[in-house]
């Protein structure tokens, strides 16, 4: 609201009757569309509890975050590393939910609000979280209450435990009262709203170097140009979504149809070592039976019987024969379908990657173009500095000739 009345505000009489209008309009305009409660004065919500308003506006950016930071991982589909905007973006937006509210503590050296107060009492209520709190403390670098705070929530979202323990936490309001005001988040239903949201966060892989960052000295501010899309930015997003999703469905697809060739092709493997073994089997009970009918005939004296049996066996070979090479030649067509569907799976893979690269040309396209946006802005404002200046010097020259026009007149009359 501030910005836009500070562009609007003019020097010239002529428009200050219509200041006061415009800036009440545009004030409900931007409250409606950032889905923010306004506390400028113009609004009706801006009668109500300033407390409760304060925490409704940072459960809507939460909502807004953790929405924003699961889309933007499944979409990355990577780990996620410490420079990652969204990323950081939700640290900051987790960092004022959990100062809201916070009492004030004295001490020697002045007033402090310390988030290290109310998670250290994590470790008492839940005795897994004592890891993450004696590696927190054994941590070099860091040698402020909030640096230790900001690396205590950076590793239990690596533990994708994040949810449980503030869980743990919100349900003891009793040891939350003496850190906590009596309207603050975490002692409201706002609080359980947040730690509800945060479930969804498990799905995200998180890969975080909490030694090497300096997190004491961080300015937690949070960037509200990454929650407010155009029109523009939602089709290419929807885009690149459905891009991927696409892609993902083929390789889903190629990994169950190479799922079931495996299955299908140990099978016949399986099939093919039994009718080995029947065939051994066979065999064997063929000369035994040979031998017997070779002593049976030799006995008798009868040639005829031994040619025929002879030539059963040669005939029962033959067909062992014919299967074994009919399961083989199967084996060979599995295979180098297996073959075929292990190309395509790397020619997928291959694709992936090459979309992969062209999403993050886009966005680095994407950020110079808000970056030129940004410097357009200056320029404007400028421009309009000068061109206040102008009239600033207009009216003067104005105001100088109607003085010269009255002393021109007072002589004419003298």
């Amino acid at each position: 609201c501030c910005l836009f009345s500070s562009i609007l505000r003019a020097h010239c009489p002529r428009t200050h009757k219509i200041h006061a209008a415009l800036k009440k309009s545009i004030c409900q305009c931007v409250c409606l569309q950032a889905n923010l409660v306004c506390v400028c004065g113009f609004c009706p919500e801006a009668l109500r509890d300033p407390m409760a308003m304060e925490r409704a506006n940072l459960l809507n950016m939460a909502k807004l975050s953790i929405k924003g930071l699961i889309e933007s991982a499944l979409s990355f589909g990577r780990t996620l590393d410490s420079d990652y905007p969204p990323l950081q973006q939700f640290f900051v937006v987790m960092e004022h939910c959990l100062k809201h509210g916070l009492r004030v503590k004295k001490s020697f050296l002045g007033f402090n609000k310390s988030l290290w107060g109310p998670l250290e009492l994590v470790e008492k209520l839940c005795p897994e979280a004592a890891e993450i709190s004696a590696s927190v403390r054994d941590l070099p670098g860091l040698k402020t209450p909030l640096g230790r705070a900001r690396a205590w929530l950076r590793l239990a979202l690596m533990q994708k435990r994040l949810a449980d323990y503030l869980r743990l936490l919100i349900t003891r309001k009793d040891l939350l009262s003496d850190f906590y005001e009596n309207s603050a988040l975490m002692l409201e239903e706002e609080g359980a709203v947040i730690v509800g949201l945060l479930v969804g966060l498990n799905v995200i892989d998180a890969n975080l170097c909490v030694k090497g960052e300096d997190l004491d000295s961080q300015v937690g501010v949070i960037d509200f140009s990454m929650y407010l899309k155009n029109d523009i930015d939602d089709y290419r997003s929807e885009e690149r979504n459905s891009q991927i999703a696409s892609i993902l469905d083929q390789k889903n697809y190629v990994e169950e149809l190479n799922r079931q060739l495996n299955s299908s092709v140990h099978g016949l493997q399986g099939r093919v070592d039994s009718l080995e073994k029947s065939n051994s089997k066979l065999i064997e009970e063929v000369r035994f039976t040979l031998k017997i009918s070779v002593y049976y005939i030799r006995a008798k004296g009868d040639c005829q019987g031994l040619d025929e049996m002879y030539n059963e066996a040669r005939r029962q070979l033959k067909e062992e024969c014919q299967l074994r090479q009919d399961v083989e030649n199967e084996l060979v067509v599995q295979v180098s379908m297996k073959q075929e569907m292990e190309l395509a799976m790397k020619l997928l893979e291959k694709d992936i990657h090459e979309k992969q690269d062209t999403l993050i040309g886009l966005r680095h396209q994407l950020d110079e173009v808000k970056a030129i946006n940004v410097e357009m802005y200056q320029k404007m404002q400028s421009s309009d500095d000068e061109m206040k200046k102008k009239n600033n010097m207009i009216s003067r020259l104005e105001e100088k000739t109607n003085q010269i026009t009255a002393t021109m007149k007072q002589l004419e009359q003298r």
